[in-house]
């Protein structure tokens, strides 16, 4: 599904977090033209287009920090968590003719999160992860400069850590959104490499 509307309302889809973070408003415009011309590079799936949804924070937490006053289109594409890695790595290859437009394409989510075992007390102090966060987040990092596709798809097979890293796969999967366009001749760089609460990592990478 893909929302593509005139105006964005702010999406604030979580719960016990500061007041704050509430208040955010991103009133990013969206793009029919765009969506439309994705629609129909996708034949993986049908996609419908939303002209009624908005900006989750899985998308304006992020691209506010990229552009503050909200004045870039913006289209947000829904993942379906309950299809394979395979598939979304696969349905992400039909997007690479976007990115040879000039457009940036983001996925936004977290390499290590499992919210359940966040250590709160260590939060706000130095970076701190369990053994099993950094482990995960190190071996996917090494996946990942060695074009190591295949076993950022099969992340079920990659032992415990993994398994306590992506509890639920909808964190995961736009990372393999970004790996599967990415093309041959391109580097690599990591950013925000540091772990959070003992269970969350926020590793960001930039395709280029």
């Amino acid at each position: 599904m893909l929302q593509p509307w005139s105006i964005h309302k702010t999406i604030h889809d979580f719960g016990g977090f500061p007041r704050a973070l509430y208040d955010v408003q991103y009133p990013a415009p969206g793009s029919p033209e765009l969506a439309k011309t994705t629609k129909d590079l996708i034949t993986k799936t049908d996609v419908g287009l939303d002209y009624q949804w908005g900006l989750d924070h899985g998308s304006w937490s992020v691209v506010k920090h990229l552009y503050p006053i909200a004045d870039v289109p913006i289209i947000q594409m829904s993942i379906d968590y309950t299809k394979p890695p395979l598939y979304h790595y696969e349905l992400a290859l039909e997007l690479a003719a976007l990115r040879n437009k000039g457009i940036l394409i983001v996925g936004s989510g977290n390499m290590v999160h499992n919210l359940r075992m966040v250590a709160w007390d260590k939060v706000n102090g130095e970076p701190y992860g369990y053994d099993w966060a950094n482990e995960a987040n190190e071996k996917m990092k090494t996946f990942i400069l060695e074009n190591n596709h295949s076993s950022l798809i099969d992340f079920r097979s990659q032992g415990k850590a993994f398994d306590l890293a992506i509890p639920t796969p909808e964190h995961y999967l736009p990372l393999l959104y970004a790996i599967a366009l990415k093309e041959k001749n391109e580097d690599v760089s990591f950013f925000n490499d540091a772990p959070l609460g003992g269970s969350l990592s926020m590793t960001s990478l930039k395709i280029h």
